[in-house]
């Protein structure tokens, strides 16, 4: 049951039709931390010399966060499901799912890879440089460029993925102006 007001617009969704608090939530922060890390990921090679240690370190330390809150999302949605979405075109919920699917999939591998690629060109990660994290692998000049090339093409995957998603909400938000944002919010 949707709750639609004088103008047949959507206002909002009953608890049973949105996602788990935990999955909204989740989804939330790993939005915010995303918007941060992926616009410094790709400025941090013309920050000036004296700069770039505490952008590597705040840039490393809050995408291996994304990878540890990516798998708590990930253990939510196995234990808790999805709640049916609106009624849409078989290829549109074919899409939909894909797009979430790929999103998954790639904030899970590309802070791996960063993390990998990282301690591959010697540097091991510090979270906030407090706790250090044990090296899977370690120095090795082979692997390093490798998993580097992986992490970039996973970021650009990441911001094509996003666009995707974005497109999504504002079809339905915006255009459709059904209930669909109301789940994860």
């Amino acid at each position: 049951m949707q709750v639609y007001d004088e103008r047949g617009i959507a206002q909002g969704l009953p608890q049973a039709s949105r996602y788990a608090a935990a999955s909204r939530v989740l989804h939330w922060i790993v939005a915010a931390l995303v918007l941060v890390v992926w616009p410094a990921g790709m400025v941090i090679e013309f920050l000036a010399e004296e700069n770039k240690t505490i952008a590597y370190l705040l840039h490393e330390s809050f995408g291996f966060l994304i990878l540890w809150i990516m798998l708590a999302r990930l253990a939510v949605r196995l234990v808790r499901g999805a709640p049916a979405h609106e009624p849409m075109p078989p290829w549109q919920a074919r899409l939909a799912g894909t797009v979430h699917v790929a999103l998954y999939v790639a904030l899970i591998a590309m802070p791996i890879a960063g993390f990998l690629a990282t301690n591959a060109f010697g540097f091991p990660l510090s979270l906030f440089g407090i706790l250090p994290i044990p090296s899977p692998v370690g120095k090795d000049a082979a692997l390093a460029p490798i998993f580097m090339t992986i992490h970039m093409v996973l970021g650009w995957t990441i911001l094509v993925l996003f666009l995707l998603h974005l497109g999504g909400v504002l079809l339905h938000h915006v255009f459709r102006r059904d209930a669909t944002l109301y789940r994860i919010i």
